[in-house]
């Protein structure tokens, strides 16, 4: 009877102690933050409750396992894999803490930090950092796991000798992934492209969606995700039209006939511009920019404040002068003249009257 009742209070006592505890620390942390609304630390911190939980059992089951004499044949296998679920448990309580603290100081920032552009570089930064701490913990754990087997103790010795050699070979065969990992490092900290910049990248024109140590990807106009490797932004330019100031000037080009009315396209220009949303009313101007034998080429010019409004305000722009000179001004819409010119309609007469060559006398060329 002993030896069933034993089992039972460690095993029973330890998720006890467990529950308890979780629920104490979740009541704690949500009267702390109802307390501090305006931290969002102490609501993200109750996500940490799952692996407090099973870092604490698995502790509690750790240290009492010898007084349950279960599997005593087994007990130095039960005892590790009690302690590897240790360290993975500890490891994910610490990666859940560190992505609470991160999280909640960006969310302080962004709140009051007025300067899109400046919200938009730290939560890259913070988004980074994020990944290398994840992954630093990562690393830790299983160092730590591999550590808890003797085997791996009396080999370490001869793993640190030959640690030179091995960085060697593992940077010459991992060079590229080394380089992507420290251009993402220098995307980061160097402000050379933001979450939520806008841009064209490659050809296409699309928005940063998410950026890792190794690769960034860019979501299209058409809703296509582009994955590309950070250390293309080190090492070529593009096209980045939120860098500092997401405002833009945007031009709509016309071929137009020579007769157009071009002050009266301005002015009309003018009254578009003033009744449309998309214009910041920065700038603007329509002036003939280009000349050809047949057509005049003319520009109209608006600013906007962004990139969306700016496309937006181009088709606006086009629509509307092409819509206002159809119906006041057709004439000045380009035209491809397909009447016969002036004494050529007489050519084919003049040609009948032209005598052939089996018609004409003897000659040279009918001999």
């Amino acid at each position: 009877m002993e030896n069933v009742i034993r089992p039972l209070i460690v095993a029973g006592g330890a998720v006890v102690i467990t529950l308890a505890a979780g629920w104490a620390v979740d009541q704690t942390v949500r009267r702390i933050g109802r307390r501090h609304p305006e931290s969002p630390l102490w609501g993200l911190l109750r996500r940490c409750r799952v692996p407090f939980q099973l870092a604490l059992c698995a502790a509690l089951l750790r240290g009492a396992y010898g007084y349950a004499h279960i599997a005593r044949d087994h007990r130095a296998a039960v005892g590790q894999a009690l302690v590897l679920f240790l360290i993975a448990a500890c490891a994910w309580l610490a990666v859940r803490v560190a992505a609470a603290v991160v999280e909640s100081s960006y969310a302080r920032f962004a709140s009051a930090t007025p300067d899109a552009a400046r919200v938009r570089r730290v939560r890259t930064q913070v988004t980074l950092i994020q990944r290398v701490v994840s992954v630093t913990v990562g690393v830790v754990a299983v160092a730590a796991m591999l550590l808890t087997f003797p085997a791996m103790r009396t080999v370490g010795a001869s793993l640190l000798a030959s640690a030179g050699v091995i960085g060697i070979v593992a940077g010459v065969a991992a060079q590229s992934t080394l380089a992507n990992v420290f251009a993402g490092l220098q995307i980061a900290f160097g402000d050379i492209v933001r979450i939520g910049d806008v841009g064209v990248f490659e050809g296409e024109w699309g928005t940063v969606e998410e950026i890792t140590l190794t690769y960034l990807v860019v979501r299209t106009w058409d809703e296509r995700r582009i994955t590309m490797p950070v250390s293309y932004f080190t090492s070529k330019p593009f096209e980045n039209w939120s860098r500092n100031n997401p405002r833009m000037t945007g031009t709509v080009f016309f071929h137009l006939d020579h007769a157009t009315p071009i002050d009266l396209m301005r002015e009309h220009l003018h009254d578009v511009l003033k009744d449309c949303a998309e214009w910041d009313g920065r700038a603007w101007g329509l002036v003939i920019t280009d000349t050809t034998p047949s057509t005049i080429q003319v520009r109209a010019l608006a600013t906007a404040k962004d990139a969306d409004d700016i496309w937006n305000l181009r088709c606006i722009i086009r629509e509307q002068l092409i819509a206002w000179l159809r119906h006041e001004h057709p004439y000045a819409l380009p035209r491809i003249n397909t009447a016969p010119a002036p004494g050529l309609a007489e050519a084919p007469d003049r040609e009948a009257a032209v005598p052939r060559s089996n018609d004409m006398g003897p000659g040279p060329g009918n001999r």
